[in-house]
């Protein structure tokens, strides 16, 4: 084998391990503003981070698409103010993410984060992701979300 031949194929080596550091990324960045929106309650933000299959499935219901995504949380969620911010953040563990070309999937631990009366927050729900995303005109989306609660106080 050439030089040449050995250099291309490191190259190409090099540019699939970029390729999936980079997707990698793109995905976490996703689940940030998933996380961002829902928590702003820009519920139209929130639903085009769904592919046009996307689904959810978890406490507040059950959807396909994003119109139908957005509809559900504007029908089972509050506003999610308080007199001192925000009633309610989502704290997301770092997921485990595996890449098969355009499909990838993850698992990761979510927290809810709740004001008190007294602006103390406290922790009433960890649960789980388990998702599957898919590379839709060129960006990561999501293609099925799924949430289980784990513990509740």
């Amino acid at each position: 084998m050439s030089t040449i031949d050995e250099l291309a194929k490191e190259v190409e080596a090099l540019r699939k391990e970029v390729q999936g550091l980079q997707d990698r990324e793109e995905i976490r960045a996703l689940l940030k503003e998933y996380a961002r929106t829902l928590d702003a309650r820009d519920l139209r933000a929130y639903s085009l981070l769904f592919s046009r299959e996307g689904s959810w499935s978890g406490g507040s219901g059950s959807a396909t698409g994003p119109e139908a995504i957005q509809g559900m949380l504007e029908k089972a969620l509050d506003d999610n103010r308080s007199p001192h911010g925000p009633a309610l953040y989502h704290l997301t563990s770092d997921p485990a993410i595996s890449l098969d070309g355009d499909r990838a999937t993850s698992t990761s631990f979510w927290m809810h984060v709740r004001r008190d009366e007294d602006n103390a927050p406290t922790i009433p729900t960890l649960g789980q992701y388990d998702d599957v995303f898919v590379r839709e005109d060129g960006r990561w989306r999501f293609l099925e979300r799924r949430t289980s609660v784990l513990m509740r106080r």
